[in-house]
């Protein structure tokens, strides 16, 4: 019998707007090569997980990401585990953001012409629906904003409690359930990065 859904949440690697603080959404950018190399030491970290799904970001950074980690031949391009869409503030860091908008907070405030964030809390709840159809370890390579908000919506909490789980380049997270109790969502494991020999530090 195949095993309960336990969901391993990747982040893509680095990228020059990660290191630099701005706010990708939609824009396409590679991984560093340093980004390249975290994303090679996921490879260790997953091998050996029969996963039943795996599900990827159609954007270059998380694609290439799972790519690298070994895991591309059974990966399906997912559009709903894109970035939070930061609209007219694509680009922009916070302080910039904070010049046109004194005191903005994503997770109060959304983007205009992008995401709320209850748009980015319903799509999240239409991934969790869909995740726990399935069964097994299923690997989701997705972003740091956006996999906030799955990991809040995961365990029942509003979608401004996103703000707390911080999420590095290249690390992974476990969403699944509590042994003896089937139903209730918990956060197994979370912002866990592979050290050089491939184990989560």
């Amino acid at each position: 019998m195949t095993s309960r859904l336990q969901v391993y949440l990747v982040r893509h690697g680095e990228t020059a707007w990660s290191l630099s603080g701005q706010h990708t959404g939609r824009t396409d950018l590679p991984l560093t090569p340093h980004g390249e190399a975290m994303a090679r030491a996921l490879a260790t970290t997953l091998k050996g997980i029969a996963f039943t799904h795996v599900w990827t970001s159609p954007r270059l950074r998380a694609r290439t990401t799972c790519t690298l980690a070994g895991l591309a031949a059974t990966a399906h391009t997912d559009a709903a585990l894109a970035e939070w869409d930061y609209g007219e503030y694509e680009g922009l860091r916070t302080a910039e953001i904070r010049e046109r908008h004194p005191g903005w907070d994503i997770w109060l405030n959304g983007c205009p012409g992008g995401e709320m964030p209850e748009a980015a809390g319903a799509r999240a709840d239409q991934v969790i629906a869909r995740l726990c159809e399935l069964r097994g370890p299923v690997a989701l390579f997705s972003h740091g904003q956006f996999g906030r908000v799955l990991a809040a919506r995961w365990i029942g909490l509003p979608v401004i409690e996103g703000q707390h789980f911080a999420i590095d380049p290249a690390s992974v997270g476990i969403l699944s359930f509590e042994a003896g109790h089937p139903q209730r969502r918990v956060i197994a494991l979370w912002n866990a990065s592979p050290r050089a020999g491939g184990d989560p530090a």
